[in-house]
């Protein structure tokens, strides 16, 4: 599933990450690879995100959480 369709309080773990080099390059420098769990804490007005990352919040926008696979995290 994509990040995007994530529930608010659910964690995930993030399997593909489908976006240009450069802001791949850039998520990746803040902590999100491949089999990184990812837990979404709220959702805002025109699909930002606000989610934790390894102990950090980031916001993003609906343009990089939809081109995120994701598979829910085992607790």
């Amino acid at each position: 599933m994509k990040l995007n369709k994530g529930i608010p309080g659910n964690s995930y773990q993030v399997m593909k990450i489908d976006l240009p080099v450069r802001l791949m390059r850039r998520l990746e420098v803040l902590g999100m690879t491949g089999g990184t769990s990812v837990r979404v804490m709220n959702t805002k007005s025109r699909g930002t995100m606000i989610i934790k990352i390894r102990g950090t919040r980031f916001a993003l926008g609906k343009g990089i959480t939809e081109n995120v696979e994701v598979k829910e995290a085992k607790d």
